[in-house]
């Protein structure tokens, strides 16, 4: 007992540490680089008239609070749909989810804006929500007509095809060239955030963590099957109900604000469990959220800065680093069940 909670306490000091680094590279670190002191000077209050104040406060310094709020979101919300389907890599992206969020809210964008219309957080939250619910009930329906994880996920994958070439299609031939601008956002990008959007992430993010954390026991009696999470007294229905819809707040909030992000939500949560050596909601739900957003702040680090001044979009790395965790999951797998 006393092992396994130095583990935990490690583990948390070693995301936390990580994340707060990153933090500080990513205030440094750009197509203009600013130093350590110049950094500190800015954030003490001390210096607030140079171009190293509006770059940190008007460009970096919302840019990076979205990465944190916004991955880790997405990690939570990855680890609350491997719990539903009880699969290692069932995610918002790989099942689509992330797809419908964005093909509903390109078409949004598309309708008001080609009106001159603008779009307000509230609306694009509406609509990726929206969006996501339809793409989870596609998803919840083949569940339901066939016990294969494999096949789930292959049509959760095919799912996220078809809504990302609509998507593709309806912003490619947009006649007004604001609307061809969405291709970025399509790619997924954080660049786009301003402190309205950080108003509207951060008690939005907040609150659905904090209920997310607050259903950590009745998800730990779940994980252990619905047969025993009845006998403890958890209502199934409500419960399920609660986790779809906090795992769709959690990636259309994402979604919403920085595009489809791809990857995240599986290979975090997985590396989580690894790291801590368990897999425990009370502990990986925060975990999670900490990892997801040291992982977010490290993908846009390489996007804003190896390239520079040209920037990848968010997908492009993630996808780099966690495509072969995927695949390694899969991997694991099947000789588990060949051991068996």
């Amino acid at each position: 007992m006393e092992r396994r909670r130095i583990r935990f306490v490690s583990g948390f000091v070693i995301l936390a540490i990580l994340m707060t680094v990153l933090f500080i590279i990513n205030l440094m670190k750009g197509s203009a680089d600013i130093s350590a002191r110049q950094v500190l000077n800015v954030l003490a209050g001390s210096d607030n008239t140079s171009s190293a104040y509006s770059i940190i406060f008007k460009i970096r310094l919302p840019r990076i609070i979205a990465a944190v709020f916004l991955g880790g979101a997405l990690s939570v919300s990855g680890f609350l749909l491997q719990n539903f389907f009880n699969n290692p890599i069932a995610g918002p992206f790989v099942l689509g989810i992330s797809s419908g969020a964005k093909l509903v809210v390109a078409f949004v964008m598309i309708f008001f804006l080609g009106r001159g219309i603008a779009v307000s957080s509230a609306g694009m939250i509406t609509a990726a929500f929206t969006g996501s619910m339809i793409s989870m009930g596609f998803i919840l329906l083949i569940s339901g007509r066939t016990r294969k994880m494999s096949m789930l996920i292959i049509c959760g994958i095919m799912t996220g095809y078809i809504c990302s070439a609509i998507t593709d299609l309806a912003v490619a031939f947009a006649d007004d060239s604001d609307i061809v601008n969405l291709h970025n956002w399509s790619m997924g990008t954080f660049s786009a955030t301003d402190w309205e959007d950080i108003r509207v992430i951060v008690p939005v993010t907040s609150a659905a963590l904090i209920l997310t954390f607050f259903m950590s026991k009745p998800m730990g009696a779940y994980q252990l099957g619905e047969a025993y999470a009845e006998n403890m007294g958890v209502n199934i229905r409500v419960f399920r109900l609660m986790l779809i819809l906090m795992s769709s707040i959690l990636s259309a909030c994402v979604t919403a604000f920085a595009g489809p992000v791809s990857f995240v939500g599986v290979a975090v949560p997985h590396l989580v469990k690894n790291l801590f050596g368990t897999a425990k909601p009370i502990v990986i739900i925060p975990a999670s959220f900490l990892g997801g957003a040291a992982f977010c702040l490290l993908c846009d680090l390489i996007a804003r800065t190896v390239f520079a001044p040209v920037e990848l979009s968010i997908s492009t790395v993630t996808a780099v680093f966690g495509a072969p965790v995927v695949i390694w999951i899969m991997l694991h797998r099947d000789k588990s069940k060949g051991r068996v």
